[in-house]
């Protein structure tokens, strides 16, 4: 952790601004032996010449000066879109002044003369703990605006973009936020990016996923054991929470807790203090707590099989994550960077996809989501190797789904009765209803016809503007099997 924090400081720059050149090189020398590359100016006019070429993450900064003063400074400053952080050095009289330039120009913080070195070093450690958030912060939201992604999240789509806007807004917050949406689109993800964005991204982010861990191994996952608390306990162990310490805890699949440790885990979040099993002594918390489930909970708690009371202290914050077919617009994008990903892991060098592949990929529905199309472009990929990715790269039996038995060949509508039963044919199993034929009917036309509406109505006989309120009977939004 030693390590860690030194080379941090090495790459921390600080600004030295004093008209007194004794003061200015004592402080430089000092602030240089903590760790930090330092630089010094004269008056506020060499400091702004200085910082073009020296761009400082804290300045340290008298307030009289020549030609241009301390306030004149932090004037200038708060112009720039990501100013650095400046400590303010000021006499006795100038008190009043130095609070006044916290409030109103933004100054990190201010400190009387004569300088206390120890105070002075805490202010600059947390004014560059406080300048890298807002850089990391700056450079995730310039990636929103230009590409539409958030950490490893990606979508230029409007469900995506307000999504990203709520993990913007609360991430800074301490809320607890309890993300769902169906396997696959992304939930550790968004969990992730919180992190990110937040004041604790520097400290851990611990994931546990509550469905993959027995009922008897839970707890002590979570709130750790001591040595001899149970059968195979040989040593000490911090739990989930305590490894999380001034971080985040992710508490994944929660719906699947058993009920017995979602009373313990309710104390926890409550107390903010974890006991390890066998333990004496409570420990102190300070974490961050994201769940997020992929089973609606209220339903769990109609069924007695989720805490209600736990359910509120989860969902301060709730975030539901729209799945892959209802921002189909997405694919592009999300087929865009999974290839850099894939070719760099694979050392495939493929570039895109047909038209045809597109196509196909925007038509289906994509029940696994995001995963799902990672894996089946990941095989397309080194299948390919090279180039683009083709009709043939793809797999089999890409795009059909089995439904009682019968399969429904790439219109990724589970809910039909018939299917296809050869080229250009259509078996209706005796029992089904005209709805369900009617709708097998066209669901296989715009098959044949590649999704062409304006040919499939000709087709069937119909009125595009039929064919259209048929779809969205059927509860297309977009004028497309679902």
């Amino acid at each position: 952790m030693q390590t860690e924090r030194n080379t941090t400081r090495t790459t921390t720059r600080v600004l030295v601004v004093d008209d007194e050149e004794s003061q200015r090189t004592a402080l430089a020398r000092m602030i240089g032996l903590w760790g930090y590359a330092v630089e010094t100016a004269a008056d506020g006019q060499e400091a702004l010449d200085k910082l073009a070429a020296f761009p400082a993450h804290v300045i340290v900064t008298d307030l009289n000066m020549p030609r241009m003063t301390g306030q004149e400074l932090l004037a200038r400053l708060k112009e720039q879109s990501s100013p650095p952080a400046a400590i303010v050095l000021t006499a006795f009289g100038n008190l009043e002044t130095a609070v006044s330039l916290v409030h109103d120009l933004g100054a990190f913080w201010f400190l009387e003369k004569p300088v206390q070195s120890q105070a002075l070093r805490l202010l600059i450690e947390r004014a560059a703990a406080q300048g890298r958030l807002a850089e990391h912060a700056g450079h995730l939201e310039r990636e929103l605006s230009y590409r539409g992604v958030l950490g490893d999240m990606t979508g230029s789509s409007k469900k995506m973009q307000a999504i990203f806007a709520l993990i913007q807004q609360v991430a800074p917050s301490r809320a607890a936020v309890l993300i769902t949406g169906e396997s696959g689109t992304g939930k550790e993800l968004a969990a992730r990016a919180i992190h990110a964005l937040s004041p604790r991204r520097a400290a851990p982010f611990v994931a546990v996923n509550c469905a993959a861990l027995p009922e008897t191994l839970i707890e002590a996952e979570l709130f750790g054991h001591e040595k001899g608390a149970f059968t195979g306990a040989l040593e000490r162990r911090a739990g989930c929470f305590e490894l999380a310490q001034d971080g985040t805890v992710l508490l994944d699949e929660i719906g699947d807790m058993p009920i017995g440790t979602q009373a313990k885990l309710l104390r926890v979040l409550e107390d903010q203090r974890v006991r390890r099993l066998g333990g004496k002594t409570e420990i102190q918390l300070d974490v961050r707590v994201v769940a997020s489930t992929n089973t609606p909970l209220e339903a769990s708690i109609r069924e007695g099989k989720f805490r209600e009371d736990l359910f509120y202290r989860l969902n301060v914050f709730p975030l539901h994550l729209p799945p892959l077919r209802e921002r189909i617009d997405d694919v592009p994008q999300l087929l865009e960077d999974l290839l850099t990903v894939i070719n760099r892991r694979h050392g495939t060098r493929v570039a895109d996809a047909t038209p045809e592949v597109m196509e196909a990929l925007r038509a289906y529905s994509w029940p696994g989501n995001v995963r799902e199309l990672r894996n089946v472009i990941e095989r397309a990929a080194i299948i390919a190797n090279a180039g683009s990715i083709r009709m043939e790269h793809l797999p089999p039996d890409f795009g059909e789904k089995i439904f009682g038995g019968t399969v429904l060949a790439r219109t990724g509508l589970v809910g039909a009765a018939a299917a296809p039963s050869g080229e250009g044919e259509l078996h209706v199993p005796v029992g089904s209803t005209i709805q369900q034929a009617e709708r097998a009917l066209i669901e296989l036309t715009l098959e044949h016809t590649r999704n062409n509406k304006t040919r499939a109505a000709e087709i069937l006989g119909i009125s595009q503007k039929t064919l259209f309120n048929k779809l969205r009977e059927y509860g297309a939004a977009d004028g497309t099997p679902v």
